[in-house]
């Protein structure tokens, strides 16, 4: 397993990161303690998680998936060799403590939560999940302005983050689903401010949609703001298991038709193929070239892996042990320019 400099501090994280947005409702509390010592086993130091999780959200499950990760970290007995991440949900759950707004009141609460569920004393990486004004995320096309929805202001927001770094309640913080205007809002300020900065974002990225190449990895690259990349497989779609009108049983889009966002599209579906068919002439597994591709891009710190069972955890695991062939990025690249983003 590579590891890889968590922005500019002195953590150093698994170029694998295991999701775990699963657990509490497709996975159980069993379930998920055994992926978690499956692929701490392989060489995983990196854990993402947040107060919202599972998802799909629901009033009944929120904040389940922290306390199964608490659970599995109290059991086990020592955690300091790992990295906790997690996030603050964005605005539009009212059941979440009124709803959540990116102010020191929410991120104090969010915060203190999430210590106690996991039953830790620092967050090492503590993420804003979405920001709270009126933006492009979620793959939301097009940009409106409205006044009403402009969110907390980030020197705010900054401020409440940075006293909680020292007080020692959370290490670093991050970015997530965040545009690149947000992204170098959050550097100047914290630089004009002298105080803690970002040091990663955690935004999709993978065969079907690379538009975090317009404009973020240059920030990534040049601000040290490495990205967390979420969704490498297009939630499974890239594994081909709903090609031609698939819906495999217990299958993610199968039980939850809300998740549309890498099917929906002829082009995405074509693309889709096309990348299972270069694998498959190549002698590659699917699933373990997408995230392969994901991983060698400079801009990106880790990729983050989720599995609903421990078959597909090995699967997405063994990506780290493959390089991917001249021949085959420069197919890649071909397929992405006849299909270039279809599931933004």
């Amino acid at each position: 397993m590579e590891f890889r400099q968590l922005g500019q501090t002195d953590i150093k994280v698994s170029t694998l990161c295991l999701g775990t947005m699963t657990w509490g409702e497709q996975n159980t509390e069993q379930e998920a303690f055994q992926q978690l010592d499956c692929a701490v086993d392989y060489g995983i130091n990196f854990i993402d998680t947040a107060e919202m999780y599972p998802v799909p959200p629901g009033e009944a499950t929120y904040t389940a998936t922290e306390t199964i990760i608490g659970n599995w970290l109290k059991h086990r007995g020592h955690h300091q060799d790992l990295v906790i991440a997690s996030k603050i949900c964005g605005p539009g759950y009212d059941y979440m403590n009124g709803g959540r707004l990116m102010t020191p009141r929410h991120i104090h609460d969010a915060v203190e939560g999430s210590l106690k569920r996991l039953g830790v004393d620092c967050i090492d990486l503590f993420q804003l999940h979405w920001p709270d004004r009126n933006t492009n995320f979620f793959g939301q096309l097009g940009y409106s302005t409205l006044p009403e929805t402009e969110g907390t202001p980030i020197e705010i927001t900054l401020e409440a983050l940075n006293d909680l770094v020292q007080a020692g309640k959370i290490r670093h913080y991050g970015l997530s689903n965040e545009t690149p205007w947000g992204a170098m809002k959050h550097l100047s300020t914290s630089r004009k401010k002298q105080q803690a900065r970002p040091v990663s974002i955690q935004n999709p990225y993978n065969l079907l949609n690379r538009s975090f190449e317009v404009g973020l990895a240059e920030i990534s690259h040049r601000e040290q703001l490495g990205l967390l990349a979420y969704s490498p497989l297009a939630f499974g779609t890239l594994t081909g298991k709903y090609l031609h009108g698939q819906n495999p049983a217990n299958a993610r889009l199968t039980m939850f038709k809300r998740f549309s966002r890498y099917t929906s599209s002829p082009q995405s579906l074509k693309a889709t193929e096309a990348y299972v068919n270069l694998a498959g002439d190549a002698g590659l597994n699917p699933a373990q070239m997408a995230i392969a591709y994901v991983t060698s891009r400079f801009f990106v710190t880790s990729a983050i892996i989720g599995a609903t069972n421990l078959g597909q955890l090995n699967d997405n695991l063994r990506s780290s042990e493959l390089s991917l062939s001249a021949d085959v990025l420069e197919a890649i690249e071909r397929i992405h320019q006849q299909y270039p983003n279809p599931a933004p």
